[in-house]
């Protein structure tokens, strides 16, 4: 819209809508700032320099080095970690939101457990290591318990906290609960006219979940077990302070390499951060589309 002036051309007119957009792209400026110096230009760097050698010549090389086999059973073990960890926290959690939303639980436990599950998905790093080795290490207190009040050696039968399943269950720890953080809204949206009419019609409960609840839940359960394989392959602080060196996990490999004082090779832990990124990047793409697909069919 625009003014035309006796003096001069037209002369442009702010209007408030105008005004109001200009104020609302102010708002947003802090995350945007944010977002593309931790994580947008990281990202290009760690890209760039996986495609360059130590004086910045363009090479192939580190991308090569990938399939080295103790790298390549770096990455072997980091999949079936996060494999491990999202299926069971999948599982587990998907229970315990049935149960909550679903189930005859009364009424009151839902606001607890969401309160205590948006908590603890967010609890990892250091204070997580250290918790679970209060608890389950060789001096733990359920260790201790188990030993002393049923006779119990959990390590005699071969347990071991700083081993693929000791990391495993200290993942599930914040697996569980953002699985019930994520599939909760979508057990909400299953109506009730839908298994009353599958009852009405003869079926039973368990028809009911597998023809009918099943295949409407299925790219929401699917979109975040592959959401949950990403957020435990990435995860560095509760692995490192748990096992140390003693577990070739990616993350941990790709740490030595960058700041290690023996096996340093930032070029290398570059080609290993893009690996990590290309993993992560399938994994939460595939879980946006398959989550985009269940809101079209819980509408």
């Amino acid at each position: 819209m625009s003014v035309i002036s006796e003096t001069g051309p037209a002369l442009p007119v702010v209007t408030p809508e105008r005004k109001r957009l200009s104020l609302d792209w102010l708002g947003v400026m802090p995350f945007m700032i944010f977002a593309i110096m931790f994580l947008v230009l990281p990202t290009v760097f760690l890209v760039a320099g996986a495609f360059q050698d130590a004086q910045g010549n363009l090479t192939l090389a580190n991308m090569a080095n990938l399939f080295q086999p103790s790298i390549r059973d770096a990455y072997w073990i980091s999949i079936k970690i996060s494999l491990a960890s999202a299926l069971l926290g999948a599982a587990i959690g998907f229970c315990i939101a049935a149960a909550v939303t679903l189930g005859g639980l009364p009424g009151w436990i839902r606001a607890p457990m969401m309160t205590f599950s948006g908590v603890a998905s967010n609890f990892a790093g250091v204070p997580l290591a250290y918790a679970f080795l209060f608890t389950l290490g060789r001096t733990g207190l359920v260790t201790y318990l188990l030993l002393n009040i049923f006779g119990f050696n959990l390590y005699a039968h071969g347990f071991n906290l700083l081993s693929f399943w000791g990391l495993t269950i200290t993942y599930l720890y914040f697996q569980i609960p953002l699985m019930v953080l994520i599939i909760t809204p979508a057990l909400d949206g299953l109506k009730r006219e839908w298994k009353e009419a599958a009852l009405i019609l003869g079926a039973t409960k368990t028809q009911y979940w597998r023809m009918v609840a099943f295949p409407i839940l299925w790219p929401a359960l699917l979109g975040t077990i592959l959401l949950l394989f990403a957020n435990s392959f990435g995860a560095i602080a509760t692995a490192y302070a748990l096992t140390g060196s003693s577990l070739s996990i990616v993350p941990i490999v790709l740490y030595a390499q960058i700041r290690g004082d023996v096996l340093q090779d930032p070029q290398l832990g570059y080609a290993l951060a893009f690996g990590m990124i290309v993993i992560t990047g399938v994994s939460n793409g595939i879980y946006i589309w398959m989550r985009a697909r269940s809101e079209r069919w819980l509408k």
